[in-house]
């Protein structure tokens, strides 16, 4: 005899099971239009130049036309929330960089949330920040007489904006490690580079691309690296931790991700391809020369590091006392 409650169970599994088979055939005929990277940065931004790298290794790897579009503003979240709220279908992604797991703890309302709102698709790369003076107005060799030359008459320092892990990692080893008044100056990604070379700031701390150009022709010098070990792009450059502080780092990653409900054989398939083009030679080459090293991981290697970043930097953030508005 049939109950009452068998009909609401059996018409769920059909509705179910109905959208499973509409989402599958769209799933593997993806994809067959031009797919859309919005990065969240401007033109010429370490993300930018990274993402236009890889877009042209996936292009042929997908069989279309991978197109990459500026949406730069309020430090990302512009490009985030525009990302988040589109069609989950494949099409459009996010290139975005650590600020992404940083800014909703730094801003009052960021529009997103770095866990929950997006899904994770791929990590490109990384690289390490670094700091670095103009010698002209700061003429010290090395990161402790920098610190020793803070101590005696603060000084001003570019980053690549407020609530970067240039800024945010800078005033972790300034005011809690190496207690130095310093005040920070915030400018675009390569805005700061150009800003010490002209002598606008002495001091800046931001991610090593844009600066390796800058230090390999001498206008700057770089006193120390923020990742774990010596960065093959500039090995004579010391870091941090080697010089009076253990286990310090901070890094800026990159990486892509999809609105939420993107269908995971879209996204396991978009993961799969860059990370085959991050492993081909010409573009790991490519990356290694800008200062990049490539980073892949599996998706669910990649949600899980998310995770301690979002927490890592709400940490940091906290004890810094930084918002933006």
């Amino acid at each position: 005899m049939r109950t009452d409650m068998t009909i609401p169970w059996r018409r769920l599994f059909l509705a179910a099971a109905l959208g499973l088979c509409a989402t599958l055939p769209a799933a593997a005929q993806w994809p067959d239009r031009p797919i859309r990277i919005l990065v969240a940065f401007p033109p010429g931004a370490s993300t930018d130049v990274l993402v236009r790298a890889l877009a042209q290794a996936l292009t042929p790897a997908l069989g279309q036309p991978v197109i990459v579009e500026n949406r730069p503003g309020a430090g990302g979240n512009i490009a985030t929330v525009a990302v988040r709220r589109a069609t989950p279908d494949g099409y459009t992604l996010l290139a975005h960089s650590v600020a992404y797991a940083v800014n909703p703890s730094l801003y009052r309302s960021a529009g997103y949330d770095a866990v929950d709102d997006l899904a994770p698709v791929a990590m490109l790369a990384n690289t390490p920040n670094v700091i670095t003076v103009n010698p002209a107005l700061m003429p010290v060799q090395s990161l402790a007489a920098l610190l020793d030359a803070g101590r005696r008459a603060p000084f001003n320092y570019a980053s690549s904006g407020t609530g970067t892990t240039t800024h945010l990692g800078m005033e972790l080893l300034l005011r809690s490690l190496a207690h130095v008044d310093a005040q920070h100056v915030p400018f675009g990604p390569a805005q700061a580079v150009t800003a010490v070379v002209a002598g606008q700031a002495p001091v800046a701390s931001t991610s090593l691309p844009p600066a390796l150009p800058m230090i390999r022709d001498g206008r700057i010098r770089a006193l120390a690296v923020t990742s774990a070990a010596r960065d093959p792009a500039l090995p004579e450059v010391p870091t941090v931790a080697e010089q009076g502080f253990t286990g310090f780092e901070a890094l800026t990653w990159f990486a892509l991700f999809a609105p939420k409900d993107t269908p995971a054989p879209v996204a396991e398939r978009l993961n799969a391809a860059i990370d085959a083009a991050l492993a081909t030679p010409a573009l790991r080459e490519r990356l290694d020369s800008m200062g990049f090293a490539a980073a892949p991981m599996t998706r669910a290697a990649f949600a899980a590091y998310l995770r301690a970043e979002v927490a890592k930097w709400a940490e940091v953030v906290r004890t810094s006392g930084s918002t933006v508005d």
